[in-house]
């Protein structure tokens, strides 16, 4: 293996390459400044125009979504896991079919399994540019995109269609929709029952953690964080794991199941078939199954970085409503 084929397998934060025209409601005033990025994997991106860094997919997708302050993304569901650690900034996160659910504010670093099966969204409300970075279930990561009915009405009246074939079509520019597609349909008030609007207190204490939470758990082991006996307890087709400068040796080891290294802070050195090199915040690495490899914090003061394991489970629902 060279130098060159490793480098293919990391992506590096200021590489990255947005797209903001994504989504439907890129023109919708208060969502018309996000960019949306799509490291591993296809992603859900309704737009071609959409740059993917790495297409092949570990049995889940990574991405990150970019906003500056008071940019929302609107609400939306999905049928597999959405996950989101921030990375940079200060996000609200809301729910239910019009955002009046429930809703909590994530500092830097903390996490959010997002339960399946609910609309949800989310707003930068900090002073700078932010960014989140997700973990999406699934190689087709659930399939796209649900939106709610007047997410696509809005939409439609600031010149973006959704055809139902998940494309979307800007009758700015003079797009229209092909003969043989259809807008795509909105939900019947039938239909919005399956959606249920869940409180604050269900979703909070069982699918979200804390950054220094996190910190303080992982001691001289990687902290679980989502997984079968993990801190949030989920089988969305991948583990998390929490690493930080005490809980991880610089050893050569190697996993059964491709694994994503995801910075959030500190620098960390990857030594991987010989080659050595220093991941930073922001930065994705793909590592393949049965490949050694050895990382550590390569400087000292605060490093922590969020591991990402395939499994053998299937990319479903999260939800459950016990």
């Amino acid at each position: 293996m060279t130098r060159a084929d490793i480098e293919k397998r990391i992506v590096r934060y200021g590489e990255l390459k947005p797209c903001k025209t994504a989504f439907i409601d890129a023109h919708t005033p208060g969502s018309d400044q996000k960019e949306n990025f799509t490291i591993i994997g296809g992603g859900v991106s309704e737009s071609p125009d959409q740059h993917v860094h790495i297409r092949d997919t570990p049995g889940f997708n990574i991405g990150a979504a970019g906003q500056p302050p008071k940019c929302r993304n609107s609400l939306h569901s999905h049928t597999t896991a959405e996950v989101f650690f921030v990375l940079k900034g200060r996000w609200r996160f809301f729910w239910g079919l019009h955002g009046t659910a429930g809703e909590f504010i994530a500092e830097e670093g903390d996490i959010f399994n997002i339960p399946t099966g609910i609309f949800r969204g989310f707003e930068n409300v900090g002073t700078d540019y932010g960014m989140i970075m997700a973990i999406l279930g699934g190689d087709d990561a659930g399939g796209g995109v649900t939106w709610a009915p007047h997410v696509i009405e809005e939409a439609s009246a600031h010149g973006l269609v959704l055809g139902e074939n998940g494309v979307l079509y800007d009758t700015k520019k003079g797009q229209e929709l092909p003969h043989n597609v259809s807008p795509m349909p909105l939900l019947s008030a039938e239909q919005l029952k399956e959606f249920p609007e869940v409180p604050v207190e269900n979703v909070v204490p069982r699918y979200v953690a804390r950054y220094w939470d996190l910190m303080a758990l992982a001691g001289k082991k990687p902290a679980k964080v989502i997984g079968t006996d993990a801190l949030l307890k989920d089988k969305p087709g991948f583990e998390v794991d929490f690493l930080t400068r005490g809980s991880i040796a610089d050893e050569m080891h190697s996993h059964d199941k491709h694994v994503v290294l995801m910075p959030m802070r500190g620098h960390w050195t990857l030594r991987l078939d010989g080659y050595e090199t220093v991941l930073n915040p922001g930065d994705t690495a793909l590592i393949n199954p049965q490949e050694a490899h050895a990382l550590a914090p390569s400087m000292t003061g605060e490093a922590s970085l969020y591991r990402v394991t395939a499994t053998d489970d299937p990319a479903g629902a999260t939800w459950t409503a016990n």
